[in-house]
């Protein structure tokens, strides 16, 4: 099996509502993340003979993903009063909301989905939180 491996970083903020600790508070990230694609042949035909994919396409679509995160302060739905939003909002802070609770283990599924639904063979998502911490997910 061909297997391709794609990176990228974005920095954000985020929070864990409701957990015991010191990630309860808004804190930082430098985030990486990688997503390896696979499949048991290469095209063998057209621009794209002798690849799986072409490299930069999917880099410039996990990219189009991560930029929307960068520089945000990520956080899951319901986890804010709304008046919190819209003072945020209101002060011009950049704010991403999703559905999960944002750790990295959820954050790879969450990348996981989006590029496999990009129409890609995904075979694995990895997230770093830090340089030494890391998730990652398969289906």
């Amino acid at each position: 099996m061909y297997i391709l491996r794609v990176k990228s970083t974005f920095d954000s903020a985020h929070f864990l509502k409701g957990y015991e600790g010191k990630c309860a508070n808004i804190h930082g990230h430098r985030w990486k993340v990688e997503i390896e694609v696979g499949s048991e042949r290469v095209e063998e035909e057209g621009t794209q003979r002798g690849m799986v994919v072409d490299f930069g396409t999917l880099r410039d679509d996990l990219k189009s993903v991560t930029e929307k995160m960068d520089h945000t302060l990520i956080y899951e739905k319901d986890s804010l009063k709304p008046t919190t939003i819209q003072a945020m909002k209101e002060e011009g802070f950049s704010l991403f909301e999703v559905d999960f609770r944002p750790t990295a283990e959820n954050f790879a599924r969450y990348f996981f989905t989006l590029i496999k639904d990009m129409g890609y063979s995904v075979i694995r998502a990895g997230v770093y939180e830090t340089p030494e911490n890391y998730a990652c997910y398969e289906e």
